[in-house]
């Protein structure tokens, strides 16, 4: 077993179990616990999993704490554009609507819609609706709302209420985690009813999540995976359980 196959298979086993010792995987896989604890070190780095003393556990098990937009902008950057790029795909033709939902990679894909195509666009978030304010062949809507600071995205009743109006042909969605069990999650309340009002107002939903957004649970449940039509992610990870979402029915892009 090649060590990208031993590091998978280790991946997929700590997140059926929740927690793994380092000498159940030394055992399982034959090597040593030397081996194993390179190959903890190197999924930990990857966010699939934290290490804890003499073995690991979920990285879902680890409280997500939400950032602010500022940071999130520049975490994982490289790993957003190519997301955002790989998302263009699924824009609609002329006169499409569109969702885009508050968020550091969907403010990318904001920055990448054509010029030259007339799109109906929806957002709630105000640094994509300032992005876009100015495109000539994108008429814009900004939704209403009470604006948070962290995450500098519309949130409340009237936001959720505008939203329940609308019926658009897709909507781009940003998470803070994704699971197979919970499917997708967010910290803060708010802005999990809004999210939730983004994927219903859609007749496709596409995620938009890097590699490290795998595992995660973010406290509140916004969406289940049975609402995903399409996931757009970075380069190859075994945090991305691509098998599992391709039998749930959900087409896994890799940027």
């Amino acid at each position: 077993m090649y060590a990208e196959e031993r590091q998978q298979a280790t991946a997929q086993l700590v997140i059926a179990r929740g927690r793994v010792s380092v000498a159940e995987l030394a055992e399982e896989f034959a090597v040593t616990t030397e081996t194993v604890r390179r190959d903890l070190s190197v999924l930990e780095r990857m966010r699939v999993l934290r290490r804890v003393h003499g073995g690991a556990v979920r990285a879902g098990s680890v409280p997500v704490v939400e950032s602010g937009l500022d940071e999130r902008d520049v975490a994982q950057a490289r790993e957003k554009e190519r997301i955002a790029v790989a998302a263009r795909r699924f824009l609609p033709g002329a006169g499409g609507t569109v969702i885009l939902d508050a968020g550091s990679t969907t403010a990318r894909l904001a920055d990448l819609l054509p010029r030259d195509t007339r799109l109906i666009a929806f957002t709630h978030g105000v640094p994509i609706a300032a992005r876009l304010a100015a495109v000539a062949g994108v008429d814009l809507h900004l939704l209403p709302g009470r604006v948070r600071t962290t995450t500098q995205a519309a949130v409340g009743a009237t936001t959720v209420q505008a939203l329940e109006r609308l019926r658009v042909d897709v909507a781009f969605v940003g998470t803070n985690g994704l699971t197979l069990e919970r499917g997708l999650s967010t910290p803060d309340p708010e802005e999990a009813a809004v999210k939730t009002a983004v994927v219903r107002a859609a007749r496709r939903v596409v995620v938009l999540a890097d590699a490290t957004k795998f595992g995660l649970d973010a406290t509140v449940t916004f969406a289940p995976l049975s609402d995903v039509d399409v996931v757009v992610t970075d380069a190859e990870s075994p945090a991305v359980p691509r098998d599992a979402l391709a039998e749930a029915g959900i087409d896994v892009v890799l940027a």
